[in-house]
This record gives structure tokens, C-alpha cells and sequence, in this order.
């Protein structure tokens, strides 16, 4: 876990993982006021930075001739927005190693999230202690997954397979409903943990006004980030100019944000919470001004080195874009009834219908014939995941880049017993 990757290949990979983990603790550290979850924050931007300092080297060193530069250039502007992505995680955690401050009704609505991180330190004698990850089965028992493991100062973002053995003092970070959290901290023998109190319902308020924008950047900001990902792995426009509409909504909600704030301002309001929605909504931009800056790649048509396709082909979690067959399984179900975040491991991240997309879509979502998920997770289950929506998975073993093609589920049955 010590030895940094060599190839620009598999840096990029671990780059692009690092910096959506960053995004998620950050937001996390805020949801539970947490020094310490900001503290990993930081220490995944060093981390960061090293990558970013090796990579550029790696890229200088690369180009030969003057026809290499065009897509090498590719290369160094994606690097850059994930750099500049990670350190708008660090923006955000500012609220809380500087003390800025937050209201509490804030806390309240982002404690109705179908899904946040959270991290848990392995005691001595716990159940998970001295224990495989694929024992613990996690991801039934508190309906969350493991997306990275720090063990003293090193730490395991990608190549998480089930047969790590966790060890007392490890700390694994996770993804998941908030549910799951009380019952994973009885599983480690941690402190009981009680979930943030919501702020009692009133009149709407000026500042409720502006939390409420603010919550909305924050899930905009995170469906950005996810779809500029998905976008460069697939190289898809329709998703490219869908993250650039993404980052004006940003850019508008921003603007209606920072109105309410100073409305609220003029009001009988404790001014030093303010400066916390202030911070994070200009966080929130960011994140999405460097999503935008990644497609722009795609949207204009510009010089797009391979490295890239491979790169994100090999992280940890990949993208996948899969039609809905009318006769499968999952056609009529919600989203909260198939639970495809704990198999096959996928978080759907849009849903594209008639042409239009439903980004971050929660449970209640009915999933229909004809339907497209984009959807992030393991490289394992994409398979399991294209079987779910009626399709085989045919892979071509020869190309390198990973490409394959889907054919319904009968026709490959048919074939498989003629």
C-alpha cells in the first residue's frame, strides 16, 4: 500500500478515486462537524499532490514529437481539474478546521441523504477485528461499502478485494445509507453514534431559503463530478453538455444563494454561521467549473489521448451506461427496491429518459422500460449489473481499451445452448 504507481495509467486511475473520496469525506466532515474526517482530508491532498506533481513529470517526459503534444495536452487539463477538484474538498472542510460555521438546519436537511460517508476506526476484540472484508459482509449488514482503507499512514483507495483482512487500528471509510451507521459502529466496537437533530420545523425563513439552495448545490456539485467521470470514460456528448448544464445551474444557484444569505444578514441572525454557506457554495461551484473544464474535452471536439479511456477504465470505481430491456428484471422496479448499490455494487448517478436526464435519482424512482443507467461502481458487477437490465455482457478479450457491446439476455442463452 506504500508504493506509489508508476505509470501515468494507473496514477490517473487513483487520482480520479482520490479526488471523488476527498469530495465525499469533506462533505461528511461538515454533516458530522467532524475535526478528524477533515483531517483525513488533508492528508489525502498531500497524497494528491504528490500523484499530481509525478504525473505532470510523467507527461513532459512523454511527448517525443510535436503531433504527441495535442494529446498529451488532454492529459495535463484533466489532471489539472482533478487537482483543482481536490482542493475545493479542502474549501469545504475549511467550515470546520477554521470553525466557520454552519446552521443547524443545514445539518438537519442534509441528514435526510439516502446516501453519506463515513468512516470507523477497528477496535480490539470488535467483530470485524482480525476478519476478511468478504466475511463481514457489510454491505448487507449496514447497507454501506468500503471505499478505502487506512492502515497508520498508508493508505488503500483501489484493489480493495475481499479477502483483506482488517486488522484493529485500521480505518475503513464508507459509503452508504445512514441508516447502516449505528449498527457498522456496534460491528467495530465504536462509540454509539446519534445521527444529527434536525432543527424544528417553522416558518420558512429567508435562511431556511438559502440552506435549501445550498443543499441542492451540494447534490449538483456531486452529480457533476460523477458525470464528467462518466462522460470522459464513455465519451459521450449527450452526458459532456448535460455536466456543462450543470455547472451554470451551479453558477445561478450561487447567485440566489448569496441573496438569501444577505437578507438573512439583515434579520435578527447570528451572522458567523453565514460565512459557512458562503464558503461551501463557492466550493460547490468550483467542483463543478472543473467538471465542466473535463468535458470540455468532448464538447469541443478536442485532441483526446487514450491514456484517459484506459486510465478511468482501471479505477476502482468505473462507469457504465445501461439501456433497460422491457422484460428485465429490474423494468417497474424503484430504485430503493432493487438496491443495485449492494448488488451488484453500483450507485446510479442519472437515469435518462425521453432524452432527458433525472440526476442523483433517490429511491422513490421507478425505473422504466427504455430507460438508460449511468451508473458508477466495481468493474466486477458491471456485468451483474447489465444482466439486471436484460443484457450479456460480450467483451472483446484483444482490445485493450476495454470496449464491449451488450446483446439481450435470450439471444446469448439461445446461442449458449445450440
Amino acid at each position: 500500500m506504500d508504493d506509489r504507481p508508476r505509470s501515468l495509467r494507473a496514477m490517473l486511475a487513483e487520482a480520479k478515486d482520490t479526488s471523488e473520496i476527498m469530495v465525499d469525506l469533506a462533505y461528511a466532515a461538515v454533516y458530522f462537524n467532524d475535526p478528524g474526517m477533515a483531517d483525513e482530508v488533508a492528508e489525502l491532498e498531500e497524497r494528491m499532490n504528490d500523484l499530481v506533481q509525478d504525473m505532470r513529470a510523467v507527461c513532459i517526459m512523454a511527448v517525443r514529437r510535436p503531433a504527441e503534444a495535442e494529446g498529451m495536452a488532454s492529459v495535463l487539463q484533466i489532471i489539472s481539474a482533478i487537482e483543482s477538484i481536490a482542493n475545493a474538498a479542502v474549501d469545504v472542510t475549511r467550515i470546520v478546521t477554521h470553525r466557520l460555521g454552519i446552521p443547524n438546519e443545514l445539518i438537519g436537511d442534509l441528514s435526510n441523504a439516502e446516501e453519506v460517508s463515513h468512516r470507523v476506526w477497528i477496535r480490539e476484540g470488535s467483530h470485524m477485528a482480525h476478519r476478511p472484508l468478504k466475511d463481514l459482509e457489510i454491505t448487507i449488514q449496514c447497507g454501506m461499502r468500503v471505499v478505502a482503507i487506512r492502515r497508520d499512514r498508508s493508505w488503500m483507495i483501489d484493489e480493495i478485494d475481499g479477502d483483506f483482512v482488517v486488522v484493529p487500528g485500521d480505518v475503513l471509510f464508507l459509503r452508504g445509507s445512514p441508516a447502516g451507521i449505528v449498527r457498522l459502529h456496534e460491528l467495530a466496537a465504536a462509540p454509539t453514534w446519534d445521527p444529527p437533530m434536525s432543527a424544528p420545523a417553522g416558518a420558512l425563513t429567508d435562511l431556511d431559503r438559502a440552506v435549501d439552495v445550498l443543499v441542492e448545490m451540494k447534490n449538483t456539485s456531486e452529480a457533476a463530478v460523477g458525470l464528467a467521470y462518466s462522460a470522459l470514460a464513455l465519451r459521450d456528448n449527450g452526458l459532456a453538455a448535460e455536466v456543462r448544464h450543470l455547472a451554470e445551474r451551479l453558477d445561478e444557484m450561487k447567485d440566489h444563494l448569496q441573496l438569501w444569505v444577505l437578507r438573512a444578514a439583515k434579520k435578527d441572525v447570528d451572522p458567523a454561521p453565514l460565512r459557512g454557506l458562503l464558503q461551501l457554495a463557492s466550493a460547490a461551484e468550483e467542483l463543478g467549473d472543473q467538471a465542466a473544464q473535463m468535458v470540455w474535452l468532448i464538447t469541443d471536439d478536442r485532441g483526446f489521448h487514450p491514456i484517459v479511456k484506459l486510465a478511468l477504465g482501471e479505477a476502482d470505481v468505473v462507469a457504465t451506461q445501461v439501456p433497460v430491456a422491457a422484460d428485465s428484471s429490474v423494468a417497474g422496479c424503484s430504485l430503493a427496491e432493487l438496491q443495485l448499490d449492494i448488488e451488484p455494487g453500483f450507485q446510479v448517478l442519472a437515469v435518462r429518459r425521453d432524452n432527458r436526464y433525472i440526476y442523483r435519482p433517490r429511491g422513490s424512482v421507478v425505473i422504466e422500460p427504455l430507460d438508460e443507467l449511468i451508473a458508477s461502481g466495481p468493474q466486477e458487477g458491471r456485468v451483474r449489473l447489465a444482466e439486471l437490465c436484460g443484457w450479456a455482457v460480450i467483451e472483446d478479450e484483444d482490445d485493450p481499451t476495454g470496449e464491449f457491446s451488450l446483446v439481450p439476455l435470450s439471444a446469448s442463452r439461445t446461442g449458449a445452448s445450440r
